[in-house]
């Protein structure tokens, strides 16, 4: 058994201003990183996605819809998360 209470966890806040005081990365630095990483692991797996579903295809029109869907869906996404 404990015989101490439990301490919680340092939320991410509280993380990355003890970061910011050592000088190793500011918040923003971190979330701009981020965030460009996810978009070319996006940007990557989308030009991937479409040269598949253009080579293997059996029906072009299935196609078009599938990638003109992809990219709706990944606006709208990305839109939602930048406003």
């Amino acid at each position: 058994m404990i015989d101490r209470p439990l301490q919680p966890f340092a939320p991410p806040v509280a993380v990355m201003q003890n970061l910011h005081m050592l000088n190793i990365v500011s918040g923003d630095q971190l979330k701009q990183w981020l965030f460009i990483s996810v978009f070319v692991f996006w940007a990557l797996y989308t030009l991937v996605a479409i040269y598949h579903w253009l080579k293997y295809a059996h029906n072009l029109f299935a196609t078009t819809v599938s990638i003109i869907l992809h990219l709706s869906i990944s606006l709208a996404l990305g839109l939602y998360l930048l406003i």
